[in-house]
């Protein structure tokens, strides 16, 4: 019989407290996903995205991402190594002058993600400049996620909902 991995097992929750926010709160849209078997490294990656309903301006994404040695070491019971997913929250908004909204952007995920790496990068259609930089903010998490963070993932989406809130209403 299948055993679901800690991979799979997150995936899931995620998906179903996001999708009931969508279709039953009608607080947010959903609208990507992504579900990948990485082949070459044999690593499985999610990443879902929603803004908030009527709210398209800010964008989060959040993602999950287990390597072979995670899934190998949990499949195969090997002792001594703790297995687990690499969690990753980003939001994606434009910006048109870099320098000011970039701080800004930095002050509010600061305030709601005290503890939390934050790495913003910019993009930009060369000829395009009327239309500013698409700013990525990626919060990078430092250690491994399991099943034992299951019941901090309505906390976790709670805070993205609050970032998305507070970033829309200024960007």
């Amino acid at each position: 019989m299948f055993d679901p991995t800690i991979f799979e097992n997150l995936k899931v929750a995620l998906e179903n407290q996001l999708y009931d926010l969508d279709n039953i709160d009608g607080l947010i849209r959903i609208i990507g996903r992504d579900d990948r078997l990485e082949m070459s490294v044999m690593s499985r990656e999610f990443a879902i995205r929603f803004e908030l309903a009527g709210r398209p301006e800010v964008i989060a994404e959040i993602g999950l991402k287990a390597s072979l040695a995670d899934l190998s070491a949990e499949i195969l019971e090997i002792e001594d190594v703790r297995p687990g997913c690499r969690l990753r929250i980003g939001f994606g908004m434009n910006v048109t002058e870099a320098e000011t909204e970039c701080a800004e952007i930095e002050r509010i995920l600061k305030t709601i993600w005290p503890d939390i790496p934050l790495v913003q990068t910019l993009t930009r259609v060369y000829g395009d400049e009327r239309n500013g930089c698409r700013n990525k903010a990626e919060l990078r998490f430092g250690r491994k996620i399991d099943e034992e963070q299951m019941g901090d993932l309505p906390e976790l989406i709670d805070y993205v909902l609050r970032s998305l809130k507070e970033l829309g209403e200024r960007f």
